[in-house]
């Protein structure tokens, strides 16, 4: 997919594993750490794929709390964005993928269209800043207790966000 992104930001490596299987699946070659990403090239893309994992109990993930002041003051008008997140919904099901949520308010009232909302019926967790009126905001991801449902979900939501992409 031309003109798209996939940005993240990972600790221990499995966002970046999950931002690969997407990259993979949409034959997308520009996959960055935004840690290591330079914001003015935010204008070269259409498309952004942003994903998170969510430490202790909701916080956002280091290199994205350098990274997301400094996106969120660009102009993203026209821009599709599409949100994954990844949690434990187990040990934190009280702030399960709260970073994909700290994201999403960060930027959702800057122009951009998001895309690739995910019911919340199928998980199990009592609270999550990504959810909002029994949806997520992107595409939860459960990787310590629910790695067998990983590329189903992946693939179910890839086909949500395709036609945006297009």
């Amino acid at each position: 997919m031309k003109d798209t992104v996939i940005l993240y930001g990972t600790s221990t490596g499995t966002t970046q594993e999950i931002a690969q299987l997407i990259a993979t699946k949409l034959n997308i070659n520009d996959v960055y750490d935004v840690a290591t990403f330079s914001i003015e090239n935010i204008y070269k893309y259409k498309n952004l794929i942003l994903g998170s994992p969510t430490l202790g109990y909701g916080d956002l993930q280091d290199d994205w709390e350098v990274f997301l002041p400094q996106l969120a003051k660009q102009d993203l008008n026209e821009k599709n964005i599409a949100l994954f997140g990844l949690g434990d919904c187990d040990c934190y099901n009280d702030s399960f993928v709260s970073a994909m949520g700290i994201i999403y308010n960060a930027l959702q009232n800057k122009g951009a269209k998001f895309v690739g909302e995910v019911d919340a019926g199928e998980y199990t967790f009592t609270d999550s800043e990504a959810c909002i009126n029994g949806k997520f905001v992107g595409l939860p991801i459960d990787e310590e207790n629910e790695r067998i449902k990983t590329e189903e979900r992946v693939d179910n939501w890839l086909s949500s966000v395709k036609p945006f992409f297009e």
